[in-house]
């Protein structure tokens, strides 16, 4: 297979999962003081929220990309 084929497989799997799953949490551990053996650590949790048309965006695009390929392959 050509390599713009893989590359639109993969934007295409990219976008299925970035409309499947639009929010995710990530966790960020930092030292607040650190005095000797006494170590005590803040948990701060972000948010994150993909876009639906930047989704549908990469998916079209990545489906594009397939269809150009395949219609190169033929040629």
């Amino acid at each position: 297979m050509k390599s713009i084929i893989w590359l639109g497989a993969l934007l295409a799997v990219f976008g299925i999962l970035g409309l499947a799953v639009p929010i995710f949490t990530t966790s960020q551990t930092k030292d607040v003081v650190n005095v000797g053996s006494v170590k005590i650590e803040n948990t701060e949790q972000s948010t994150h929220v993909i876009p639906e048309a930047l989704s549908a965006g990469v998916l079209a695009l990545g489906i594009a990309l397939i269809g150009v390929g395949v219609f190169k392959k033929n040629r």
